[in-house]
Parts: C-alpha cells; structure tokens; sequence
C-alpha cells in the first residue's frame, strides 16, 4: 500500500529576512558594545595615567619701591630752528659760510648783488641832500615872510620824503646781507654762488641745539600728577646706553577735544649736541613718590581677557590624597605642584611688572613653560637658564 507524500512547504521569505536582521543586529550590537568597552578602558587609563613633572624656571616675588611712573613718546624740538631765508630777491655774489659749522647771531651767511640798489642809493641821497637844502632856504624866506607857509611845508615833506626813500634803499641793500638770527648750528648749504633767488628762497638751516625741547602728550586723566619743574627721563634709539634728564618747562592749557591729550613740554641741557632735533624720545615721569609694590617677571603673567594669572609654586606631601606621587620622575617626599591664581597688575618697568593685588612677597611662580601647566600640575625646577627680568634691559641689535 503506498504512502501519500506529505504536502510541500510553502516559501516563507519574511521569517529569514527576520533572522537575517536578527543575526545582523547581535553581530553589530557585539562590535559596537566591544568597541565601547575598549574606549572606556581606554579612557579610564589615560585620565588616571600619571603625569610626568613638567620642568618650569621660577622666580620668587620680590617687594620694590616704585614711584608711578608715566611713559610717553616725544619729539625733540630745537629751542630756535628755522631755514635762513632771504626778504629780496638777488644774484648769489658771497657766500660766507661752512656747512655743519657753529656760528653766532649776526653772522654774515650770504650777500646778494647790491650794485643796482647802491647805485639808486646814491642817487636817492643826492635828492635828499638838495631836497634838506631847498627846505632850509624855504624855511628862512618864509620867517621873513618872502614865501607862504603852505610852501614852507611843502619844501619840508618834499625834504622828509626823500630822507625816507635814503632810509627805504639802505633797508634794501641791509636785506641782501643775510645773517645769522641766533646762535646754532648750520645744516647743508642749499643755494649756489652766482644762483638767483627768490624773496623766500632757503639758504641754509639753523637750528639751536643747547638747550633743547622735548615734547610729549599725556592722557588727560594724569593732568593732575604733571607739574612744571618736574623731572623727566629722556632715552633716544640713536643713544641707546645714555639717559638724558630734563624739567617741565610748560605745560598745555588746553587739552585737545580730538585726542583727549594735553601737550607738556621739557627742557633739557645738551651741551654736546647729541640730542638732535626731530628725533623720537621716549620719555618717562616719575609722579607721586615711591609706593610698596610686589615685583615679578612678564614671562610669569599669562594676559587674558578675563584676567591676568600666574600659576603659583608650592610643595604637597607625596601621599596625599590626588598627588601624583607615582608619575614618572616623582620623588618620594614633598612634592612641587603649580595652582593657577588671578592678579592685578600696575605699572611695567623694563622685562618686570608690578603686582598690585593678589601675590605676597616670598611666593614663587613660574616664569616659563606656563603652557604646559594646569591646577595640581607636578613640576620641577630648572633655573639653570632663566628668562630675562631686567628693570632696565638692554637687548643686542643682530
């Protein structure tokens, strides 16, 4: 007897499209799970990892007296300085002097060629000779009543009128004889001999260089702290190893609507004429006496928007709680860690700057590496080179 075959199964896609998914799904769901697992492993390892020291240079802050000092930047002014010009024009006939030489006032610099003026000059006298004759004669006939006294002063202003155009002639030739105005010092000859010129035209600068000006503008806000005698320390880039001191000699009235700065102006003795005029000064002034300041390096301050800060120095026993006593080049025993603190800084003088609040005499900072530090951070100390903290550096051109 045979056996009916059982019925074929019908195809059934959607249950192995369902167990495809499923198989998918645990594979990837693994790999990602491992891959969590790893990174948090990871993660874990390096935020707990020791950090090795941070080598860093430090400085121990100092306390100074500093008087408040204002900076500014001037200009050196000759006392007298100006282009010997010439008021009539004329042909270069003399030329009396030497380029770069002193001379005094009064000197003669240059003649012009006066043989045409001396010529009416004379011409002129002859006419004011006859013309002092004429009145005379008049006067005499008019006390005898032989002529008017309409006559008698018209024969004077006709006598007087030419007296003035001998006076007129002699101002004119004196103009052509050009001659120092002050005592100073002669810059490079600008006309030639033989050379016609202009009423106008420059012959030579002069310029008086003892004493000299130096002026500078100051913010409006330190007009209080400026007073005239006040002294003044003058640095010029030309003479970089010299200071020059000077006083206030004036002082602004006004100050400008534009700039909200008023102009001072000192005084300063040069001798030796190494100040020249139009040169740039740096001038520094010291007002209102000395004060207590806390002193550190500009390396030490990291300048921020939201504050300035130094990161502080201070020893933490090796086992105590969160040290990194295990880091790699950690010693046993106290342990150097940095701390990040804010300040207030004053006035700078030179590579120094002024601490006005927040850091006390004695406390060390770092003054190098600050990039690599952070609060708790363990350091050590190298101060075999150090960074410069000079009041008064003096750096080499090279």
């Amino acid at each position: 007897m045979s056996r009916t075959p059982p019925p074929a199964r019908k195809p059934r896609p959607g249950l192995r499209l369902l167990v495809v998914l499923l198989i998918t799904g645990v594979l990837f769901g693994g790999v990602f799970l491992a891959k969590a697992f790893m990174s948090r492993g990871m993660n874990e390892f390096f935020d707990n990892m020791p950090q090795p020291p941070v080598a860093i240079t430090t400085f121990d802050a100092e306390a100074q007296a500093w008087a408040t000092p204002l900076d500014a930047v001037g200009t050196l002014v000759a006392v007298n300085g100006t282009d010997v010009t010439t008021e009539a024009g004329g042909v270069v006939r003399k030329l009396s002097f030497e380029p770069g030489q002193p001379v005094r006032a009064g000197t003669v610099l240059a003649e012009l060629n006066t043989d045409n003026e001396l010529a009416v000059l004379r011409a002129s006298e002859a006419a004011a000779k006859l013309a002092a004759v004429q009145r005379d004669r008049w006067q005499a006939l008019g006390r005898d009543q032989l002529v008017s006294q309409a006559e008698v002063e018209e024969r004077s202003t006709q006598a007087a009128t030419a007296l003035a155009d001998v006076e007129a002639q002699r101002a004119l030739i004196a103009q052509k004889t050009i001659r120092a105005p002050f005592d100073g010092v002669l810059g490079i000859r600008k006309v030639n001999l033989g050379q016609f010129i202009s009423p106008g035209t420059a012959i030579v600068s002069l310029q008086q260089l003892d004493p000299i000006f130096v002026d500078f503008a100051l913010p409006e806000q330190q007009l209080p702290l400026v007073t005239e005698g006040a002294t003044v320390q003058i640095a010029i880039d030309a003479l970089p190893d010299r200071r020059f001191e000077g006083r206030i000699t004036a002082i602004e009235p006004a100050v400008d609507a534009g700039t909200r700065n008023f102009m001072v102006q000192a005084t300063l003795a040069n001798p030796d004429g190494a100040l020249r005029p139009g040169a740039f000064a740096r001038v520094n002034l010291a007002v209102g006496g000395e004060q207590p300041v806390v002193v550190i390096p500009q390396t030490a301050v990291s300048f921020n928007p939201y504050g300035n800060a130094v990161y502080v120095v201070s020893e933490r026993p090796a086992d105590a709680e969160g040290s990194n006593a295990g880091a790699e080049g950690a010693a046993d025993g106290p342990t150097l860690i940095v701390r990040q603190r804010f300040i207030t800084t004053g006035a700078t003088r030179g590579d120094l700057i002024a601490v006005t609040d927040g850091l006390e005499p004695g406390e060390r900072v770092a003054t190098s590496g600050l990039l690599k530090l952070r609060n708790d951070a363990v350091v050590t100390i190298n101060n075999r080179v150090q960074p410069s903290a000079d009041d008064a550096p003096t750096p080499q051109n090279r």
